[in-house]
C-alpha cells in the first residue's frame, strides 16, 4: 500500500467551514493508499508558481524524505506548471484532488459507457500535463534532405491523445444517442420515472435495493461505490409502478471534466418526473453536501424536475437529533434503508408528488369503442378495469396531454 501525504490549502481570509480535507483522506483510502501525514496551509494568496509557498514546499520535501512518502495529494486542482515545479522540489509523485478522483473512477467503472467517460476525463486531464526534454524526445529527422529536428515525441504523444479524445467524444455521442433512444422507449411505456441523486455514500443504491427487495445495484460503504446508472421497476403498496434510476454520487470540488464526461449519465435527473435528493442524515457536513448536490443538479438542468428531499440513515441519529432535523426540514422524508423505517411515508410522498403530473382518471368506454382500450394502455398506467353491462370502467394514471388525447377520441 502506498503512503500518502495530504495537503489542504486555505486563504487566511476564508473562514467558511470546510470538510473537504477529511473527505480527501477518505478518497485516499478509497484509492488504496494509507494517509501517513497531513499538512494544513494558511496563505495570504496562492503562489502562481508552486500553489503553496517555497518554504512550505521545502518543509513538505523534508517530511517526504524522512517518512518515505510515495505521493503528495493536494486538496485542490493544481496547474500543470505548478505540478512540474513541485516535482522538482518534492521527491515523490504530486497528485491533485482531480487526479485522485479520476483514479478512483477508473477502478470503479464497469460498463462500456462508464469506461469511455472515465477515459475521456483522464485524457483531458493528462493532455496539458505532458512534458518532454528537448532532443531526447525527438522521433526522427525531419523535412526535405533530413534537415531540422523533426517531430518531437512530445508532439506525437499530444497528437495521438487528441485523436483518441476525438474518437472518445464520438463514442460518447453515440452512447448519448443510445441513452436518448432508451429514454424515449421508457417514455413510450406509460410509467412514471424517478431519479435518485445525492452525495456519494448517502445510501442511494441501498435505497434502490430496499425498494425492489433485491440486490439490484452494487452497494458498499465506500465513496463512489457505483458509477453506472441502474434502472429498476418498483411497485408501490397502492399498486402503481414507477421506474427508479440510481445515478452517480456527487462530491465537493467535483472536477468539471467529470461533470462534462458524465453528463449523459447525470441527465437521467433532467428527464425524470421526480428527483429524490438523498442526504446522509448522520453526516456532520449535511449542509455542505446538500448545497454541492443542488449546485450540480442546477448546472445540469437549470429548470430542474420536482425535487423531494430524503434523509437516509436516520437510525444512526438520537431521538433528539432526529426531532431537530425534522423541525428544520418539515417538507422532507426521513427513512433508514437499513431498517426499512419510514418507507411507507416515502411511498406516499413519492406517489403524491407523481400525482401532480400523473393524475388519476376514471373513464367509461362503451363496448363499441373497445378499440380505445389499446390506446389507453399505450398512453397511461392502468390501475384497474371493470366490465359493466354496456361499457368498460377503466381507472388509470396519465399526464394531462395523454389524457386529453384519449378523452378526445372517446368523445368523437
Amino acid at each position: 500500500m502506498e503512503r500518502a501525504l495530504t495537503v489542504s490549502v486555505k486563504l487566511k481570509t476564508d473562514f467558511k467551514k470546510d470538510s473537504s480535507a477529511q473527505e480527501l483522506k477518505r478518497l485516499c483510502n478509497t484509492a488504496g493508499c494509507e494517509v501517513a501525514g497531513e499538512f494544513e496551509v494558511r496563505m495570504e494568496n496562492y503562489n502562481p508558481a508552486l500553489f503553496i509557498g517555497s518554504g512550505k514546499a521545502a518543509e513538505i520535501a523534508e517530511f517526504v524524505s524522512a517518512e518515505d512518502i510515495d505521493a503528495v495529494v493536494f486538496n485542490d486542482e493544481i496547474t500543470p506548471a505548478q505540478q512540474k515545479n513541485l516535482e522538482e522540489i518534492i521527491p515523490c509523485k504530486i497528485i491533485d484532488r482531480t487526479r485522485l478522483i479520476l483514479d478512483i473512477f477508473a477502478g470503479r467503472a464497469r460498463t462500456k459507457e462508464g469506461r469511455l467517460q472515465v477515459e475521456l476525463a483522464q485524457l483531458n486531464y493528462l493532455l496539458p500535463r505532458l512534458s518532454g526534454k528537448g532532443a531526447a524526445m525527438m522521433q526522427q529527422k525531419g523535412g526535405i534532405g533530413m534537415r531540422g529536428p523533426g517531430e518531437r515525441k512530445l508532439e506525437y504523444d499530444r497528437r495521438k491523445i487528441r485523436k483518441r479524445i476525438a474518437k472518445l467524444e464520438e463514442d460518447i455521442s453515440a452512447v448519448r444517442r443510445e441513452r436518448m433512444v432508451r429514454r424515449s422507449q421508457r417514455a413510450s411505456v406509460p410509467v412514471p420515472q424517478v431519479a435518485l441523486a445525492g452525495y456519494t455514500n448517502a445510501g442511494k443504491s441501498t435505497i434502490l435495493n430496499a425498494l425492489t427487495k433485491k440486490d439490484s445495484a452494487y452497494a458498499d460503504d465506500k465513496l463512489f461505490a457505483t458509477l453506472d446508472p441502474t434502472t429498476r421497476r418498483v411497485r408501490f403498496p397502492s399498486g402503481i409502478t414507477a421506474l427508479f434510476t440510481d445515478t452517480v454520487g456527487f462530491i465537493q470540488k467535483l472536477p468539471h471534466s467529470l461533470v462534462s464526461a458524465f453528463r449523459a449519465t447525470l441527465e437521467e435527473t433532467k428527464f425524470a418526473d421526480l428527483v429524490l435528493h438523498v442526504a446522509d442524515a448522520s453526516s456532520d457536513e449535511l449542509e455542505e453536501h446538500s448545497s454541492t448536490v443542488m449546485s450540480i443538479l442546477n448546472e445540469i438542468n437549470p429548470e430542474s424536475s420536482e425535487v423531494l428531499k430524503v434523509f437516509n440513515k436516520c437510525d444512526e441519529l438520537s431521538a433528539v437529533k432526529l426531532r431537530a432535523l425534522k423541525k428544520r426540514f418539515p417538507g422532507a422524508v426521513f427513512i433508514s434503508a437499513k431498517t426499512g423505517e419510514g418507507f411507507d411515508d416515502l411511498f406516499e410522498r413519492v406517489e403524491n408528488a407523481l400525482s401532480l403530473k400523473w393524475k388519476k382518471h376514471t373513464l367509461k368506454v362503451p363496448f363499441e369503442k373497445g378499440f380505445l382500450l389499446k390506446e389507453i394502455y399505450s398512453r397511461a398506467l392502468v390501475l384497474s378495469r371493470k366490465e359493466g353491462e354496456d361499457s368498460f370502467e377503466i381507472t388509470f394514471m396519465a399526464t394531462d396531454g395523454n389524457y386529453r388525447a384519449v378523452a378526445k377520441k372517446l368523445l368523437f
